[in-house]
């Protein structure tokens, strides 16, 4: 006699396939690969051709005007760069900000178009892995951007045999202003495209954001008297905008661009440990933020 099978009941069959015997790497590795991955993606490497043109454009636009003065300060003999380390980030500002406009949205924005988020957090890493890794990487990719002319600066000084000191000094008040910027951007730049799955859209806001909180802050310093060298009280519009308000407290904590009446500065006294603390505010903010987006995800 035989016995009918269950037909409620299971069959495992054996089809040759061997589990994985291999090291697990943990959370750190996946973490440090998404960050390089990052990376590699905020510049368009490991991507099509298409997507190297405008980062790589921009970088070239961040270090030619450097490689002009270099070339000028040598042929020319002059006994100092025609800008400073610092003035030249504020100068070419707008190359930067159109470079997180570009790419943030590439790192966090794509990632929720296509749904992959949730693979992410799978295992190992977590929600706070991965919004460290997209900060730390859009992070680095804005200090190789703005860093690169300061070097070429420093770099064309040295040829021209000016004074070492004096430009070693210099040139870590712009790295100063160049951490300072690309936190603050950084952290605006990431809140933002995490806002939206749709790239155009991020791109947008982030650039209106930063245009139109500068036009702003210089609208209104002006509106309160700003071109008049007695009212200083006039400085605290630069709060309104990020980049204005890096450019300023620069300016002040260094005493930067002194003789220059069109150049932006914090307000005296008190007023650099506000504007550093709202910057810190800003930077610290936004990463809390758009962590708390992603606890949605």
């Amino acid at each position: 006699m035989t016995t009918r099978p269950d037909a409620h009941g299971g069959v495992i069959h054996d089809i040759g396939y061997r589990p994985y015997t291999g090291p697990r790497l943990g959370r750190r590795y996946a973490t440090r690969s998404l960050y390089v991955q990052s990376l590699r993606a905020a510049f368009g490497l490991g991507r099509s051709g298409r997507s190297k043109v405008l980062p790589f454009l921009l970088l070239g636009g961040m270090a030619a005007p450097a490689l002009a003065m270099l070339a000028i300060a040598l042929f020319a003999h002059l006994d100092r760069m025609p800008k400073d380390y610092a003035d030249y980030l504020a100068s070419f500002s707008v190359l930067p900000q159109i470079f997180l406009a570009a790419q943030a949205p590439v790192l966090m924005s794509r990632d929720l178009r296509h749904h992959v988020v949730p693979l992410y957090f799978s295992r190992p890493a977590t929600r706070g892995d991965y919004v460290s890794a997209k900060f730390a990487a859009m992070f680095s990719a804005l200090m190789i951007v703005l860093a690169l002319p300061l070097l070429l600066l420093f770099t064309g000084a040295m040829l021209a045999k000016f004074p070492v000191g004096d430009n070693l000094l210099h040139l870590l008040y712009g790295l100063v202003a160049a951490v300072l910027y690309a936190l603050v951007y950084t952290a605006l730049g990431l809140l933002i495209a995490a806002a939206t799955p749709r790239r155009g859209f991020g791109v947008a806001a982030i650039m209106g954001v930063l245009m139109i909180s500068f036009a702003l802050a210089n609208l209104t310093y002006a509106l309160n008297g700003g071109f008049d060298p007695a009212r200083t009280s006039s400085s605290w519009a630069f709060l309104i905008s990020p980049s204005a308000s890096v450019e300023a407290l620069v300016n002040r904590l260094f005493d930067l661009s002194t003789d220059d009446f069109s150049a932006l500065h914090a307000p005296t006294g008190a007023g650099s440990a506000v504007f550093l603390a709202v910057l810190l505010a800003l930077t610290a903010g936004g990463y809390a933020l758009t962590l708390r987006r992603y606890r949605n995800v």
